[in-house]
């Protein structure tokens, strides 16, 4: 039906376009290629408004050369123009990521000089296909260049803002949440009585990933490094909480009846992957889905056959909503929970612009917990 949950039909119209109806996005296209039907109709947080496409430069953050935090250079640069598969967005806030800093460090390439940040939430400039009206405020991910006043989006990665989802939540909420998504209704389909092992446990997708894990009834051991992260871990859904040492999988096969879990989501990397080989059962899973400690070294695939025939995965975003429909299917679960109140997005640090680079230095010092994100200037 699309990224939205249906709230109810309006007459039917042949133009092709978005229109606002008493705060409502409406499609009204009959031949655009995986449109709703007829008269379906989307929430938005706010009636459309009219909105003057801006021209010449911006402020953003560019990244010139790889390296630390102190790379990213708060700067005018030229503003965007979008092309017919992009809308163009003002933006209101970014969500900062760790993949900003593997790009940033040029772990991950980007062709320099280039804008960090995948995620965010704005309004609308610009449609050059006319169907998205201007002033619309959505959210989005997976589009580099959020750290800026303005950003070409790809229109198949954009969903409309819910009525009472805060931009704060709105600029976090896509990321993470469909990480923590594919992780758990994917990567390894989680079911009532498994149990898992999530490392980072208080970060964005740890929280996240524990509360949809809980939610199915399944055993969740977090792993974190402070007293503090371990009350929001716990607050999340998760069963026992540990923290970093050389006998977490020891410690969580005691807790687990003597067996290992059944997957690990290990975000951390380096420093916790042996760990994580050791905590899965025979057969499990372990699921490298970041590395905030480091890449993990190279290493003799005989050593899953050793640890009893497991398997690795490094999934990515891109990788998981590849397939037709499969973004604004996991797009749609995830704002539909923040909605109904059964997903919690706990952002726990809002910086300015120019502050980005703080931003990333106090997210690679692992000091922080929940979801960041910047704030962007308006002049």
């Amino acid at each position: 039906m699309g990224r939205f949950s249906t709230s109810e039909t309006v007459p039917y119209d042949q133009s092709p376009q978005w229109q606002a109806q008493t705060g409502h996005l409406v499609w009204q296209s009959p031949n655009t290629t995986n449109a709703p039907q007829k008269g379906t109709i989307w929430s938005i947080s706010q009636p459309c408004l009219s909105v003057m496409v801006s021209v010449g430069t911006m402020k953003a953050i560019l990244v010139s050369r790889t390296g630390g935090p102190e790379v990213l250079e708060f700067t005018d640069t030229d503003a965007p123009k979008p092309t017919d598969d992009q809308v163009l967005v003002e933006v209101d806030m970014a969500g900062v990521n760790f993949i900003d800093t593997y790009y940033r460090q040029g772990e991950y390439h980007a062709r320099l000089p280039f804008i960090p940040g995948f995620e965010g939430t704005g309004r609308v400039l610009e449609d050059p296909q006319g169907l998205i009206v201007a002033g619309t405020k959505v959210a989005w991910c997976d589009a580099m260049g959020s750290y800026a006043q303005q950003v070409c989006v790809p229109r198949d990665r954009l969903v409309a803002v819910p009525e009472g989802v805060s931009s704060e939540v709105a600029a976090s909420m896509l990321m993470q949440g469909i990480t923590a998504h594919y992780l758990t209704n994917g990567v390894y389909e989680l079911q009532e009585g498994d149990s898992c092992l999530i490392t980072a446990g208080a970060g964005g997708v740890g929280l996240l990933a524990t509360q949809m894990a809980a939610a199915k009834g399944v055993r969740v051991y977090s792993v974190v490094s402070t007293d503090e992260k371990a009350e929001l871990a716990l607050d999340a859904g998760a069963y026992e909480v540990f923290r970093y040492s050389d006998n977490l999988a020891e410690q969580v096969r005691r807790h687990n009846g003597g067996r290992g879990v059944d997957v690990v989501y290990d975000g951390v990397g380096q420093s916790t992957f042996s760990e994580s080989l050791e905590a899965v059962r025979p057969r499990g899973t372990v699921c490298l889905f970041g590395a905030a400690s480091g890449p993990v070294e190279p290493f003799d695939p005989q050593l899953l056959n050793t640890h009893g025939s497991i398997f690795l995965t490094r999934p990515s975003i891109g990788a998981w909503t590849s397939e037709e429909g499969e973004f604004a299917k996991r797009a749609q679960a995830v704002t539909q929970a923040i909605v109904e109140g059964t997903l919690r997005v706990r952002v726990t640090g809002t910086y300015s612009l120019a502050d980005a680079y703080i931003a990333h230095r106090d997210l690679q010092a692992r000091s922080t917990s929940g979801s960041l994100v910047l704030e962007i200037p308006k002049d």
